[in-house]
C-alpha cells in the first residue's frame, strides 16, 4: 500500500489541536481529484440501503448523503488509502496509527435551501477518544457563504446533544443528559468561526467534536462534497443501546465495549 507523505507546517497541526479544525490546500492532486469526482458519481448511480435525502420535498435543489460505501467503491478505496490523507491524518492526530473509520458522501445540488445545522459529528458515532479527524473534501469550488463553518476550540471536551437535522429531536442520548448547544450565532463574540473558501485539491479537516454547519447552496453552484473519517491511537469502540449515524450493524457481536477498533472494516492505512 502506497501512502504519500505530505509534510505539515507544524503551526498546521499545533492550530489542529487548539482550534480543532483547519485548511490544507492542495492536499489532493489534479488526478487525485478526478478520481474522487468519478467516485462520487458512481456513488451517486449506485446509492447504499444507508443513503438518505437531507432535504425537504419542497425544496428547488436536492440534499443526498450515502456512507460506508468505500469497500465497493474503487475510486474512495484509492482516496482513503492512497492518497497523503492517512499521512496528513497521522500528523494531525498525533497518533503512531491511523484507522479507516468510515466515508460519507453530501451532494448539494444547485439551488439547496436545506442547511446544516450546527452540531458535532462523534456524539452520534459509536467510538470514544480524542485521536480522531475528519477530511471534507469538495471536489468543486466552494465560495466562502456555501463552505463549513466551524466554533473555533469547541472540541475541547464538552459534548454537546446530538438531535435530528430535521425536527430536532434526540435519539441519541435522553434529553437532560448533555449540554445543549449553545447560541452561536447569537453570541458571535463568544463562539469565534471559522470557515474558508475552497478549491478541488484542498481539504478542511477539523475534529470529530468541532461544532460544524454549512447553508445551502446557490442557484448555479453544485457542490459535491466527499468526508473521510480516520481514528487513531486512544480510539475505542463505544457501544450504544441505539443505532448509531453510520450504523455497524452487528459489531457489538465481536468487538466488545472499549475494545481497540481491530476490525476489517477499520483498516490500518498508516
Amino acid at each position: 500500500m502506497r501512502t504519500p507523505t505530505f509534510n505539515l507546517d507544524p503551526q498546521v497541526v499545533a492550530d489542529y489541536q487548539s482550534q480543532g479544525a483547519v485548511i490544507i490546500r492542495n492536499a489532493l492532486n489534479t488526478q487525485e481529484v478526478e478520481i474522487l469526482t468519478h467516485g462520487i458519481e458512481h456513488n451517486l448511480a449506485h446509492l447504499s440501503p444507508l443513503a438518505l435525502v437531507a432535504s425537504l420535498p419542497d425544496d428547488p435543489g436536492h440534499f443526498v448523503e450515502d456512507f460506508c460505501t468505500w469497500q465497493n467503491n474503487p475510486d474512495y478505496r484509492h482516496i482513503l488509502c492512497n492518497t497523503a490523507l492517512p499521512s496528513i491524518a497521522k500528523q494531525l492526530m498525533q497518533s503512531e496509527t491511523v484507522r479507516i473509520y468510515h466515508d460519507h458522501m453530501l451532494v448539494k445540488e444547485a439551488a439547496t435551501r436545506q442547511p446544516t445545522p450546527w452540531h458535532q459529528d462523534q456524539p452520534y458515532y459509536n467510538i470514544s477518544g480524542h485521536q480522531n479527524v475528519s477530511f471534507w473534501i469538495p471536489v468543486d469550488s466552494v465560495p466562502l457563504e456555501s463552505t463549513l463553518r466551524f466554533v473555533a476550540g469547541s472540541h475541547q471536551g464538552t459534548w454537546y446533544m446530538p438531535r435530528t437535522f430535521r425536527d430536532n429531536q434526540a435519539k441519541w442520548f435522553a434529553e437532560g443528559t448533555l449540554q445543549e448547544l449553545p447560541d452561536i450565532e447569537g453570541q458571535p463574540e463568544q463562539h469565534q468561526q471559522l470557515a474558508w473558501a475552497m478549491q478541488p485539491g484542498d481539504i478542511v479537516a477539523f475534529h470529530m467534536l468541532t461544532l460544524h454547519a454549512s447553508a445551502g447552496v446557490g442557484a448555479n453552484q453544485r457542490r459535491r462534497v466527499f468526508s473521510a473519517r480516520y481514528m487513531g491511537d486512544d480510539t475505542r469502540h463505544a457501544v450504544r443501546p441505539w443505532r448509531t449515524s453510520p450504523p455497524f450493524t452487528g459489531l457489538s457481536k465481536v468487538l466488545p465495549d472499549g475494545a481497540v477498533m481491530q476490525h476489517e472494516w477499520f483498516p490500518v492505512v498508516a
